[in-house]
């Protein structure tokens, strides 16, 4: 791997206020919960107004989808594969990430599963067309949708808190049964690789 260091979620630009309220309210997630921290908690910490807070961010979900996007860009950023093929070393590592904040994957997770008018469920997907198409042209559509969905349902804070949560796995056992799907999925497509 390596080259560029993308989050998968695209942020808009952010204000220096903005980015104050976000940082502040990760920070605050990580130690006492999402549930509860107040907007009058989250300017202190931000050193602002409350009311600057509301003026940004107006309604629980607007802060929450915000700061959801925020942490997936900046906290569990990654670089950007640049083959298809390495896409299950990028998921063991993602898988890692989360593990490690496990206060912020939850966040994020819960945040795209309730379908959260904004929130990417695959913002890996458009990365793993692009290098699909690139290494591997020759797979009819039906093939193509199928790896596609496959390995952005496995690169996803979803599927960290499914194995998680459902399996009670660790944090190596998630990393190792995420990349170990991706490297099945991918292995049925090896031999359809157009040469460079």
């Amino acid at each position: 791997m390596g080259g560029a260091v993308t989050g998968p979620a695209a942020v808009p630009a952010l204000s220096g206020t903005q980015e104050a309220i976000l940082a502040a309210y990760t920070e605050l997630i990580e130690e006492l919960g999402s549930d509860d921290v107040s907007y009058r908690v989250i300017a202190r910490r931000a050193g602002i107004a409350e009311r600057t807070v509301f003026r940004n961010y107006p309604t629980r979900v607007d802060l929450l989808l915000a700061t959801a996007a925020w942490i997936e860009a900046t906290l569990f950023a990654r670089e950007e594969s640049h083959s298809i093929f390495d896409i299950p070393l990028a998921i063991r590592e993602a898988m890692q990430r989360y593990d490690a904040r496990p206060e912020l994957a939850h966040v994020v997770a819960e945040t795209a599963m309730r379908g959260v008018n904004g929130a990417a469920p695959s913002p890996g997907r458009a990365q793993l067309e692009r290098l699909l198409d690139a290494e591997v042209p020759s797979l009819d559509a039906a093939q193509r949708r199928s790896v596609i969905a496959a390995l952005s349902h496995l690169d996803s804070v979803g599927t960290w808190v499914t194995f998680r949560r459902e399996f009670d796995m660790d944090r190596r056992d998630i990393a190792d049964a995420a990349a170990w799907a991706a490297e099945a999925i991918l292995d049925s497509i090896r031999d359809r690789v157009t040469p460079a």
